[in-house]
């Protein structure tokens, strides 16, 4: 188990460091690799994770911190690394320590100096709390935490042997350049000299490589040693002595670039994280760097190893990135392209609010998890320039962040918008719409009350349709999850018999819908339901949309099994786990499971309904969720786990759910919707 990362290129030398790496880890619980920028030291974790990882029986888990520039991130970026979501009031420190408290994993935190103080501080309350929890983090500075090993990363040729600069050397150049040939005593000098001269600083000598598609080998060798030499005092200043023939490598790299590669290398500074090619054109171009011509740009900023290839999308190390947002500073475009920057996220929120009701929610839902970094960089500059359009953009990333399990972020978002100075109107409505949407999923019922009564009262004063219903969707969720259906139902109800319409022009009439739904098959009245239902799946159908037609699905199957028809309950819940999963819902998929596992149970299949089970309870443990759902699916959970039992025998009920339970909760959800596969 584990998310580590995959790269493209190949991973050259560094056999010592590897061995030192793994007798720190069988030594220390946190070990920490220091060095400079380009030295380094992730691609060293990555591997050395690799090697590490079957010690840990829950797996290695990976972290990029490289995009985080504010410390309330960090929680937010450990817990989704280590597949915890936010459903419980706990605070997210205490909800993180508590969910690895008996974990045997690797916990790998990749650049660490962006938030040292914070980074410290978490790993220590981690420590405490997780005994058989081990850290390897990667920082250019050291973290302070006691217990802390040091593992310092030099460059390739630190040691005076040149022979892994000199490999990485020739594996790159064979990419960039595959005609030159290394063998002869005049380019195998001149390579030699480059790697000498940049010191064995792997993201100087990749840089340099780059250039060999343009440069002979012998004019990338006379230029390095010109600029090195050029270097005067006032560079040391700014560049210390050790990072100068880094320096010296991006700073030439960056000359050779034409004049629309250096502009948009430096307004590339402005994203935090991987970019799309669409979101470059919208922020960056402008002035002599036209829109159309961005994607050759980029391409070739790629070529010349400034940037790296993530699937579709584009990325900057932090160091080139740091570089960008000096020369950003000189060109005087830093609030410029803030702005922009800004601006083009909250539209996007805006344009995926719009479209949540319609055949490209998936889209827009993955959309929104891609820019996660971005949309956190705009809401944080909006707070503090545009507060209108800040809480504008939180109501509209609340509801997409909070299906997705971001709940304490959506929070922390939401609370800092509404506490701005703004006037009334619909954009306040459904940002604390959001938030007690937000505050119910986490169990916080009493505070989520009172915001439901702040949004029925803003969406009087809104005199608009949806706000209306956003309000009434609030307030029914909200009695819903507190065990109080017949109140759930009378609102949702009372609000879809007052406000007729189309849901195109009124979403949380879908949403209000699916209230209803619950509510009636809590309270018994299958009937009822099942029209309802049936009626809610035929109109999602009629918009391709999969968020309320999953919850048709769900209410159907619960429905079919109650009134003893199992084959038709597992066909539902499996079709309701295939759109949650699109959707990347993990609270749907966790009710899904449940219900599924009760299926497989009524039909006699005990032990697949074990795994099944097994499986539905990893995913509450990652959500976090104290009570599964809603109240009354309780006492009919223990129902089916009964029958489940008695049909597999205690003993291999149990071997089959603990087998589920300790695995893989992506595995397991492949095997629940694909049916009944062999282990």
């Amino acid at each position: 188990m584990g998310n580590l990362p995959v790269v493209a290129t190949s991973f050259v030398g560094r056999t010592g460091e590897l061995r030192s790496a793994a007798r720190a880890l069988e030594k220390h619980r946190l070990v920490t690799l220091t060095g400079g920028g380009g030295v380094g030291k992730s691609r060293l974790a990555l591997r050395a994770a690799e090697r590490a990882g079957g010690r840990y029986s829950d797996g290695v888990w990976w972290a990029d911190l490289s995009h985080l520039y504010d410390d309330r991130l960090l929680i937010g970026t450990v817990s989704d690394a280590v597949g915890l979501l936010d459903h419980d009031l706990a605070r997210p420190v205490e909800a993180l320590c508590e969910r690895l408290a008996d974990r045997n994993l690797l916990l790998v935190l990749d650049c660490c100096e962006r938030i040292l103080a914070a980074c410290s501080h978490l790993v220590g309350a981690l420590l405490d709390s997780a005994p058989n929890l081990a850290v390897l983090a990667t920082s250019r500075e050291p973290l302070g935490v006691p217990g802390e090993y040091l593992l310092d990363v030099p460059p390739l040729a630190a040691d005076g042997d040149a022979e892994e600069a000199m490999r990485l050397f020739r594996e790159r150049a064979a990419v960039a350049a595959p005609r030159l040939s290394l063998d002869s005593p005049v380019t195998a000098a001149a390579a030699a000299d480059i790697c000498r001269r940049l010191e064995g600083i792997p993201l100087a000598v990749e840089l340099a490589c780059a250039r060999l598609a343009e440069n002979s080998i012998g004019q990338i060798a006379e230029r390095l040693a010109s600029r090195l030499d050029f270097l005067s005092e006032s560079d040391d200043q700014v560049w210390p002595q050790r990072h100068r023939a880094l320096r010296t490598a991006i700073g030439w790299s960056h000359e050779l670039c034409a004049p629309a590669e250096r502009l948009l290398w430096a307004r590339l500074s402005v994203f935090p994280g991987a970019v799309d090619e669409a979101d470059v054109q919208a922020v960056c171009s402008g002035g002599p760097l036209a829109a159309a011509d961005i994607p050759a740009v980029l391409e070739r900023l790629a070529t010349q190893s400034v940037l790296q290839r993530d699937g579709t999308r584009y990325r900057m190390l932090d160091t080139l990135r740091e570089y960008g947002a000096m020369w950003l500073g000189e060109l005087g475009e830093q609030r410029t392209l803030a702005r922009r920057h800004a601006a083009h996220f909250a539209e996007l929120a805006g344009r995926a609010h719009s479209g949540w009701l319609g055949p490209r929610q998936v889209d827009w839902y993955r959309r929104i998890a891609d820019a996660d970094a971005d949309l956190c960089a705009a809401l944080d500059h909006l707070i503090a320039e545009d507060p209108e359009r800040a809480v504008e953009m939180a109501g509209c990333t609340g509801l997409f962040w909070s299906c997705c399990g971001h709940l304490q972020r959506a929070r922390d978002f939401l609370e800092r918008a509404l506490a701005l100075e703004t006037g009334r109107g619909t954009h306040r409505t459904r940002a604390l719409w959001a938030l007690g949407i937000t505050l119910t999923l986490q169990g916080d019922h009493e505070t989520a009350r009172g915001l439901g009564e702040r949004c029925s009262v803003a969406a009087w004063h809104d005199r608009d349709t949806e706000s209306m219903l956003s309000a009434a969707h609030a307030v029914s969720f909200n009695y819903l999850m507190m065990g109080r259906p017949q109140t759930a139902h009378d609102v949702s109800d009372h609000a879809l018999r007052n406000l007729p319409g189309d849901p195109l022009d009124a979403p949380s009439q879908m949403r209000c819908r699916v209230i209803r739904v619950f509510a009636l098959s809590a309270l018994g009245r299958l009937d009822e339901a099942y029209e309802d239902a049936t009626d809610l799946q035929q109109l999602s159908l009629r918009y391709g949309e999969y968020w309320a037609r999953a919850y048709a699905d769900h209410q159907l199957a619960l429905i079919h099994l109650l009134q003893g028809r199992p084959q038709e309950a597992e066909s539902h819940a499996r079709s309701m786990l295939s759109g949650k999963h699109q959707l990347h819902d993990s609270l749907g998929i966790a009710l899904g499971l449940d219900l599924l596992a009760g299926a497989i149970a009524a039909r006699g299949d005990g032990v697949e309904a074990a795994r099944t089970s097994g499986t539905g309870h990893v995913y509450w443990l990652m959500i976090g969720h104290p009570r599964r759902g809603t109240p009354e699916l309780g006492e009919i959970r223990e129902v089916w786990e009964r029958r489940a039992r008695e049909a597999a025998g205690a003993p291999a009920y149990e071997q089959a759910y603990r087998r589920s339970l300790t695995g893989d909760a992506e595995t397991g959800l492949v095997r629940a919707l694909q049916g009944d596969l062999p282990l």
